[in-house]
């Protein structure tokens, strides 16, 4: 069973944060992206590095899975996924994307696509489910 939790932006567990995930929008459609070795897409994010910020993951899993250049990012919220009795953190984002580039050629990436909603099949589907809903309610509470 998997159960996802969601807490103040800036709450820091004692336990390690590990993912910065970021929900993104470009020219009104959302972003999803599907890593090479994957048939379903996801949620831009990755791995919180030892050197980094959870904000600067965000950046950087931003600009090398979409190649956004330009974008406003904020915390929507601090988030907690327990599977099997273990849980893990990590830090849920938007993004609104005001220019795109090129996905940089280091990307694992293999496809990027822009969306009215989530997609039907997505590659976390105990989890990204319920962080895309938590950004839509961050955003019809803060719009």
């Amino acid at each position: 069973m998997v159960i996802v939790n969601f807490y103040n932006p800036d709450l820091l567990p004692s336990d390690k944060l590990i993912y910065s995930v970021v929900t993104a929008r470009y020219n009104d459609k959302w972003v999803f992206v599907r890593h090479h070795e994957r048939s379903t897409f996801e949620i831009p994010g990755g791995h919180i590095e030892d050197v980094e910020t959870p904000f600067e993951a965000a950046k950087r899993e931003l600009m090398e899975e979409t190649g956004a250049l330009k974008f406003n990012l904020v915390c929507v919220a601090t988030y907690s996924v327990t599977i099997d009795d273990k849980t893990r953190y990590g830090k849920l984002f938007f993004a609104e994307i005001l220019e795109m580039g090129d996905v940089p050629d280091i990307c694992e990436i293999e496809e990027i696509t822009f969306l009215d909603n989530l997609p039907d099949s997505v590659t976390y589907p105990d989890i990204q489910p319920y962080l895309f809903k938590k950004v839509l309610e961050y955003l019809d509470t803060n719009a």
